[in-house]
């Protein structure tokens, strides 16, 4: 039976950790990400968790706690936002290495500087080939629902990998939505023990994690790492389908919105894909055949059924809350425009960065966008792949 609630993202992250309990966790604050720590801070001097709180000096101690706890065979959590994230740059890489399922809530902020402590994924996307598992949300529901998913799916033995479930800082973080949680002991039931094969306090099988790893090994060891990010994919879908049954709540790799017969689409991620909605629901009450889809899953990116679902379109847009300097686009165009490459009849594809600093992004900007991609169906003629919108300069 579900509960009902009123939450913000930060609350819903929080709970989700008071219900599965886990042995560890790393603590720094950084805005906007601080109200996670402080919140189970509550629950540990409360006694409703046992967990081992460990407060830090910095963000890069924090993941360091995680990672000597997993390594000893403890189930380990953080949270963090923007520069916090960054100054984990080096432990990023170290988890996920050494196949150490840490579960990181990244709350997105832009990336200074200037400083800015506003919402956009410059964060999380300049650390997307970390070989970390990346799931974002839309709504303080998904956040919930994703944090309550990454364990199952960071701990199977066919992954072991670390997961960062990410949502928009303030949009959803600090923003209170209604909200149904799942009973304690159904989490606990769903989210079971973590079970590690092995761990450096198992005495019966001593091992090293994280030596040096030399020429003759290390591209076998990044190619296991591969592997396994291409198992998640499977074991992600599986986790969905057990989830959906205790929550009547579905999940896949991304939601495909009014995309049966569309020609023109948009992709995007995050929060924005509300704004997005509202406007393919209002252009399809004008007669226009306007889609979106909202990607969930970025790492393991869904190359295949990307491509499958975009399959028929004339035109998309890929939308970025990220600038990445390539002088060719955003992040998630550029895995977009791959995936459609193989596409016997491919569309044509252009790239929007947007929303940097927290710019709103609106029904009216969703609009022009598709006004944009009507253009290029009936012209015939792509124009400019890189583009910007949303600035004063327009």
């Amino acid at each position: 039976m579900s509960i009902r609630e009123r939450l913000s993202g930060n609350e819903a992250v929080a709970t989700a950790m008071r219900q599965i309990n886990p042995d560890v966790m790393g603590a720094f604050p950084i805005t906007p990400s601080t109200e996670i720590p402080q919140y189970f801070a509550q629950y540990v001097a409360d006694g409703l968790v046992d967990t081992e709180y460990v407060t830090v000096e910095s963000e890069h101690s924090s993941m360091s706690t995680c990672i000597g706890a997993e390594a000893a065979g403890a189930r380990a959590v953080t949270a963090t936002s923007s520069c916090g994230l960054a100054l984990m740059y080096e432990l990023l890489y170290v988890a996920s290495s050494s196949r150490l399922p840490v579960t990181l809530a990244c709350v997105n902020r832009a990336l200074t500087g200037p400083i800015n402590i506003n919402n956009d994924h410059s964060d999380s996307m300049g650390i997307r080939d970390a070989g970390w598992i990346q799931i974002y949300a839309e709504t303080n529901q998904e956040v919930y629902d994703n944090y309550l998913q990454a364990m199952p799916i960071g701990e199977n033995p066919e992954v072991r990998l670390p997961v960062m479930i990410c949502q928009d800082g303030f949009i959803t973080s600090h923003g209170v939505e209604n909200i149904e949680l799942l009973e304690d002991d159904v989490v606990k039931q769903f989210v079971g023990e973590y079970q590690p094969e092995h761990y450096l306090l198992k005495h019966d099988n001593p091992l090293a994690v994280g030596p040096y790893d030399v020429t003759n090994y290390y591209m076998e060891h990044k190619i296991q790492q591969a592997e396994a990010m291409k198992h998640a994919k499977a074991v992600i879908l599986e986790v969905a389908e057990r989830f959906e049954k205790i929550s009547g709540r579905k999940y896949g790799f991304f939601e495909a919105y009014r995309m049966e017969d569309a020609e023109t689409a948009i992709v995007l991620i995050g929060s924005s894909a509300g704004t997005a909605r509202a406007a393919v629901d209002k252009l399809r009450a004008e007669g226009k055949k306007a889609g979106m889809v909202k990607v969930r899953v970025f790492r393991p990116f869904p190359m295949q059924e990307l491509a499958e679902a975009l399959d028929g379109c004339k035109a998309v847009a890929v939308l970025d809350k990220a600038e990445s300097f390539s002088a060719a686009g955003g992040p998630l165009f550029a895995e977009t425009r791959s995936a459609l490459y193989d596409l016997e009849n491919r569309p044509k594809c252009i790239n929007y960065v947007y929303g940097l600093g927290g710019r709103d992004f609106t029904v009216n900007t969703a609009e022009t966008i598709f006004a944009a991609l009507d253009e290029i169906v009936q012209t015939g003629k792509t124009g400019e792949v890189y583009r910007h919108i949303g600035q004063r300069s327009e």
